[in-house]
């Protein structure tokens, strides 16, 4: 093992000078695609690196790190980002209507091979097993191969977001360093520290997590993964500074893993870095079960000012259409609540499969694939399509769902159901922004209306395979006349007639039939569709994205102070938030002529640049249902109000019972006052004595410590 480690450290030297893995010096050129806090108009396609094309062997891996013959599942297979590039180049992407692609962490992983007896040897083909953040991983490509990326997509106006993993680096053992690197964390080539005798804590070392609380997920290590301290004022730092590489390089949108694993109020402050910074899309991990809803899932989604993956989405959309154990009913009723939860709910990534499940199809009939890529396409949110779905792979868990793509085939029906339906989402506002209304439904018939003002669209799937529906009594939007499928009849659609009264002519939806149905208007009033980013601070630029805006410069209110306008066309204006009382805001829009939008709600204004302070309050004992929070006088502490306090706190892993503790998003720089509660139900109990008074650092992480006041 020893002998092993020290050949790893060699190939290591070596690498670094043969690909150039040392960040670049200068930030890359400005090249921009349209929008890049906007999504709802994208198709993203999720591309697992290594396992795409191999556009450049000679960046190959050697030995026992690589598998050629694309057998040993968790070797390198060599694919890389000019395989990418290829791939755009030749149409492949641009041809399916792709406007993003979602990549691999990029960043420079271990050399290490663990040892593995079903696959013969684990390595860090997925990405996810990092030794430096400001380096390149050199099997995927040099610092020039990501800019060349980089300008290849966005020549082609396609967006690049890179997966970013911050809340661990590689496995580990506390026990022994001599394993593969010992979760080793290198600041663009000098080491920072390793997981064994870690004297400056830059790693939780509180055992491997049992799933049994949000806590224990958060502060105990993911599996034998070093679990990363943000806390810890050098991590903190690096990880900013680390973001910003590739930002600099050009990057569109960030996926951050694990998200559910790190805290809420690190988060918050790392994302008020990065839109602070060049602000991006950006999505977070956070898996949920079948049919699980998790209320810290929604408070992030809504309050971390990053949008989520969908997973009630994604898992109803299997259980309908893959797994039949749910109706058509259940779809209905997961859009209806998911709309009510998330505030933000066209910003929320759709998907049918990704690399942490069993891919979507499972051999029989490819219909059900394509159906669920159908109501994927043109239902709310931002669709992502997960490499080589298109080409009909199978492959139940990892890493069996992360095969070598088989094919580049563009005649199959599922990748012409993604060309045809992908390019709605930019040509009828009803797709990207609209609201959805179910039309007529069944245990197996979906019929469902998305609607943006005059701007309609309505899509009828039937997901039994054998039989035939009649379709009476349908009422929709459509203005009177014949509409013919969008999908060309690809999966069997056909056309319609609607009456003047909104009645469509009865006709029959056949067995495994999909159908979308258009209008869009020539004409519209103000309406809004998006705004982005959704937490932001006075000064900073915010894009609303709608219909209806006209050419000349109007007003937009937050609340009923008008910021100032730095750009205004028919469909995108560009506003910078004026300085007002922090909190959340309604934002409306009227135009030149007077007219008045809609409002889209719950803008996050924060007071300033944000700091993570971990707050720990000593002796609060409490009854059973009795649970300890934070509130104070600033906005990011809900401004005294209780509803808006922030916990429960945290009281067993890193502090114990009757101590409580929470890392928390405040404003730097700032003297805030704060004070403890303890909530059980409605009933409230305020600590008592004087508020508690403390100086936000202007930079790093915090702690402050403080006993309950009886």
């Amino acid at each position: 093992m020893k002998k092993t480690f020290k050949l790893i450290l060699v190939l290591m030297l070596s690498l670094t000078l043969v690909f150039g893995l040392t960040a670049p010096i200068q930030a890359a050129s400005d090249t921009a695609v349209s929008n890049v806090v906007n999504y709802s108009t994208d198709v993203i396609y999720q591309i697992v690196t290594d396992r795409f094309v191999d556009g450049n062997t000679s960046n190959n891996p050697t030995g026992d790190l690589y598998d050629p013959t694309h057998t040993s599942l968790k070797k390198y297979f060599g694919g890389d980002w000019q395989g990418i590039i290829n791939k755009i180049n030749d149409g492949y992407l641009t041809g399916m209507g792709v406007t993003a692609i979602w990549i691999s962490q990029p960043v420079e992983n271990i050399y290490a091979v663990l040892p593995d007896s079903t696959f013969g040897g684990s390595t860090s083909y997925h990405g996810y097993w990092a030794r430096d953040f400001k380096r390149t991983n050199p099997y995927f490509g040099s610092f020039t191969d990501f800019q060349n990326l980089i300008n290849t997509a966005h020549a082609h106006n396609i967006k690049v977001i890179i997966d970013f993993a911050p809340n661990h680096t590689s496995p580990a053992s506390e026990t022994d360093p001599t394993y593969a690197e010992n979760g080793r964390l290198y600041d663009n080539g000098t080491l920072l520290g390793g997981y064994t005798n870690d004297t400056n804590g830059y790693f939780h070392h509180y055992g491997g997590t049992d799933f049994s609380s949000y806590e224990d997920g958060i502060y105990r290590n993911l599996f034998d993964l070093a679990d990363l301290n943000q806390q810890n004022s050098t991590i903190d730092s690096y990880l900013k500074s680390a973001i910003k590489v590739w930002l600099d390089m050009g990057i569109d949108g960030i996926r951050l893993d694990a998200v559910k694993h790190m805290p809420f109020g690190w988060q918050k402050n790392f994302m008020d870095s990065i839109l602070s910074y060049r602000p991006v899309f950006t999505f977070g991990e956070w898996f949920l079960g079948t049919n699980e809803i998790d209320a810290n899932n929604t408070y992030f989604a809504n309050e971390s000012g990053m949008s989520l993956l969908d997973f009630r989405f994604s898992q109803k959309v299997r259980q309908v259409f893959r797994d039949n154990t749910d109706t058509m009913y259940g779809l209905d009723s997961m859009i209806q609540s998911t709309a009510s939860d998330y505030n933000f709910i066209n910003d929320m990534v759709t998907f049918i499969d990704n690399h942490d499940m069993d891919r979507f199809y499972n051999g029989g009939s490819t219909r059900p694939v394509e159906q669920a890529l159908a109501f994927t396409l043109t239902s709310r949110g931002v669709p992502a399509i997960y490499y080589g779905t298109e080409q009909y792979m199978t492959g139940n868990g990892d890493p069996y769902n992360r095969a070598m793509m088989t094919s580049f085939n563009t005649s199959t029906t599922a990748y012409n159901v993604i060309k045809k339906l992908a390019p709605l989402r930019k040509s009828n506002p009803a797709i990207a922004y609209g609201t959805t209304q179910q039309r007529w439904i069944n245990n197996d018939v979906y019929i469902y209306e998305r609607k943006f003002g005059n701007n309609v669209a309505l899509v009828a799937i039937n997901r039994n395979l054998s039989t035939s529906y009649n379709i009476t009594g349908l009422y929709t939007a459509l203005p009177a006349g014949t509409y013919t499928d969008v999908l060309g009849g690809l999966l069997n659609g056909n056309s319609i007639s609607v009456a003047s009264d909104g009645s469509v002519t009865p006709f029959t939806l056949s067995a495994g039939e999909v159908a979308v149905w258009q209008y869009v208007s020539s004409s519209n009033s103000p309406l809004i569709g998006h705004v982005g980013p959704t937490m932001t601070k006075a000064g900073q630029t915010i894009t609303i994205d709608g219909r209806g805006f006209g050419t000349t410069s109007g007003q937009v209110l937050f609340g009923s102070t008008a910021g100032t306008i730095v750009s205004w066309d028919d469909t995108e204006v560009k506003v910078k938030v004026p300085s007002v009382t922090p909190g959340k805001y309604n934002i409306s829009l009227k135009t030149s002529s007077g007219a008045t939008s809609n409002t889209y709600n719950n803008i996050n204004i924060l007071t300033g640049n944000q700091i993570c302070v971990r707050f720990v309050v000593n002796n609060a004992s409490t009854v059973y249902g009795e649970n300890v929070y934070l509130t104070g006088n600033v906005a990011e502490l809900g401004n005294w109000d209780t509803s808006k306090a922030i916990g429960p706190m945290f009281n067993q892993v890193v502090y114990q019972y009757p101590t409580w503790y929470y890392d928390v998003s405040v404003p730097a720089g700032t003297t805030i006052q704060f004070k403890f509660i303890k909530k059980n139900g409605n009933t409230i109990t305020w600590e008592g004595g004087s508020n508690h008074t403390y100086t936000v650092p202007s930079s790093g992480t915090g702690t402050v410590i403080v006993n309950w006041q009886q």
